[in-house]
């Protein structure tokens, strides 16, 4: 898998680092408007994600919005997965789950949406990985896909304090316009290509970095949020994320 900037051994490591997985999800997750706005306006009644190990996603479209979800990832560790549906009062078979690699797998189901959040920066050919998800989706469905963008102070920030999770990502790949030309090159018609979220900040493993850099960081986050409550907007300079979405002419 030339394409992939990281590996599974990464990704066990990345998991079984980390603490506090289970949680419950809240009803004003991350991306709640647009999803919500999705599935009402397009009638979406199945879904995958891809790449999205615990499966957050998945488990938030079941439990507000009791789709029919599948999580697919190359990487499941059944027992993190469980325990974050049974937090969320679901049940183990309330979402299907495959552990495979997206490009070897051939999936015969087609989806009302496809969705990925975090994993396409992850790929060195972003037409390639972006042509994957478009194989799982029915006609007139509807791509979700978003990233973040480290072309923004956020990424300084990775590049400056964690060069190693920095090049884990495709920085080229976090352009609007490249994906939504992307996407046209696929069949689809974007709906919506744009920079999202006034402003934040994070750092992986930030309890382990030093004292100067979290109140470095801390400090510039408490500016960022200020000036962007007092002015609202999103930019490449500031913003977070990235999002597209895109649907599949019938």
């Amino acid at each position: 898998m030339v394409n992939l900037l990281t590996d599974r051994d990464f990704w066990v490591n990345y998991w079984t680092s980390k603490k506090g997985l289970s949680f419950r999800i809240p009803e004003n997750y991350l991306f709640h408007k647009e999803l919500k706005g999705i599935i009402e306006r397009e009638n979406i009644k199945t879904a995958i994600e891809l790449g999205g190990f615990p499966g957050y996603y998945a488990v938030f479209l079941r439990k507000y919005f009791k789709l029919d979800v599948t999580l697919l990832d190359y990487f499941i560790h059944p027992p993190v997965t469980n325990e974050l549906l049974e937090t969320n009062a679901l049940q183990a078979g309330d979402i299907h789950i495959i552990e495979a690699d997206l490009f070897n797998h051939q999936e015969q189901g087609k989806y009302d949406m496809v969705l990925s959040c975090g994993l396409i920066e992850h790929f060195n050919d972003t037409s390639d990985i972006i042509k994957k998800h478009v194989e799982f989706l029915k006609p007139g469905g509807t791509l979700f896909i978003t990233l973040p963008n480290f072309r923004s102070l956020n990424g300084w920030f990775q590049r400056k304090f964690d060069l190693e999770n920095y090049e884990k990502h495709n920085i080229n790949c976090m352009d609007p316009k490249l994906l939504a030309s992307i996407c046209k090159q696929e069949g689809l018609v974007v709906k919506e290509a744009s920079y999202f979220g006034h402003f934040s900040l994070w750092l992986e493993q930030e309890k382990e970095k030093p004292v100067a850099v979290r109140l470095f960081k801390k400090a510039t986050w408490l500016a960022g949020k200020v000036l962007t409550k007092i002015i609202p907007f999103n930019s490449e300079a500031l913003s977070p994320y990235i999002l597209i979405e895109a649907k599949k002419e019938l």
